[in-house]
């Protein structure tokens, strides 16, 4: 097949209106949650590190949207967005962030650490583009057993220059694997541009390269972005093997909370602004016929959700010394 035959056009087909408005309650906690965290860090109330996903909401929202809850994640240190949209209860993504013995992990993984099999995620990694040979794993697995699942992993354009990328993506289109990789295209490989570290214009044309399908989207457009995923997810389930999503949209922080943001150009930042997928969410919501009231009542209930499991994840314990050892090796040492 040809290259240009490989990469889908982007397709803004409408969604129906649950669909919808799942997509938007799953990127309002997940932007609610990211409101929170930075409020708690500001205050000196916590102080642990954080990756914000300001400005990247939707992408993870929509993605996770187009998953079952069998359907398996892979993140990176960024991942709040995957995590609390793939439906990790919020008391135990907070308790887990703030290293307290009732988190995901018993407090041990922190926010860079974190896995809840219950709902699919399955790793979070803090080293770059270290998901991608895991998750092809992870589709290796379903494929041999049968089991329906699907595997998404999420990373950045910067994670796309390693070579475990080009072995993933090889890997995974030889044997065909049920998977999806949900490149997040910020712009920024930490503080490097993205023109500056690659001098190919889009990731999504590294697929054709495999024999991948390819997607390349705004991901601050929620038909685009969820039609893509969709699309990809129902061809890996189908047994037609992977794609690669390109999702561009924008790191509207630093790389982590209170990093430099100097290095970012007057006009990226304005460009940024216009493009903020919250305000353009919101107006395909209210086009659509939903209505202020029910928006805000939207928030207000996530608001009340996320208030309750912080306070729960404060006041809860941290691990006991003799965790240390539990977890570790398949016996426990003496």
């Amino acid at each position: 097949m040809a290259a240009d035959q490989l990469r889908d056009a982007p397709s803004r087909a409408e969604i129906d209106r649950a669909t919808l408005r799942d997509i938007y309650t799953r990127t309002m906690k997940v932007n609610r949650t990211d409101e929170k965290f930075r409020a708690l860090l500001m205050e000196g109330k916590v102080a642990v590190m954080y990756y914000c996903v300001r400005g990247q909401e939707l992408v993870s929202a929509a993605a996770m949207t187009a998953l079952t809850d069998d359907d398996y994640v892979v993140c990176t240190y960024r991942g709040q967005g995957e995590q609390t949209a793939k439906g990790i209860p919020a008391e135990k993504w907070w308790a887990e962030c703030l290293g307290k013995v009732t988190g995901t992990c018993k407090g041990k993984g922190g926010t860079m650490h974190i896995t809840y099999p219950e709902k699919g995620i399955m790793v979070t990694t803090g080293v770059v583009g270290s998901g991608l040979p895991i998750a092809n794993g992870l589709a290796m697995a379903s494929q041999n057993n049968g089991d329906g699942r699907v595997t998404m992993v999420s990373f950045g354009d910067g994670a796309a220059n390693i070579g475990g990328f080009h072995e993933a993506m090889n890997m995974a289109a030889l044997y065909q694997l049920p998977i999806v990789f949900l490149c997040q295209n910020n712009r920024y490989g930490e503080h490097t541009a993205f023109a500056d570290h690659t001098a190919s214009p889009s990731i999504a044309d590294r697929a054709a390269g495999y024999g991948m399908r390819s997607i390349h989207v705004d991901g601050n457009d929620v038909h685009q972005m969820y039609n893509a995923a969709k699309l990809a997810v129902d061809r890996a389930r189908a047994g037609e093997g992977p794609t690669l999503i390109e999702a561009m949209c924008y790191r509207m922080m630093g790389h982590f909370f209170g990093a430099d943001f100097s290095y970012m150009p007057p006009e990226h930042l304005a460009e940024m602004k216009a493009e903020d997928p919250l305000p353009k969410l919101r107006a395909v919501m209210l086009d659509r016929q939903f209505t202020e009231a029910e928006l805000d009542d939207i928030v207000a209930q996530i608001d009340a959700e996320i208030d309750t499991a912080v306070a729960r994840a404060l006041a809860a314990d941290f691990p006991d010394p003799h965790e240390l050892k539990v977890d570790v090796f398949e016996e426990e040492m003496p």
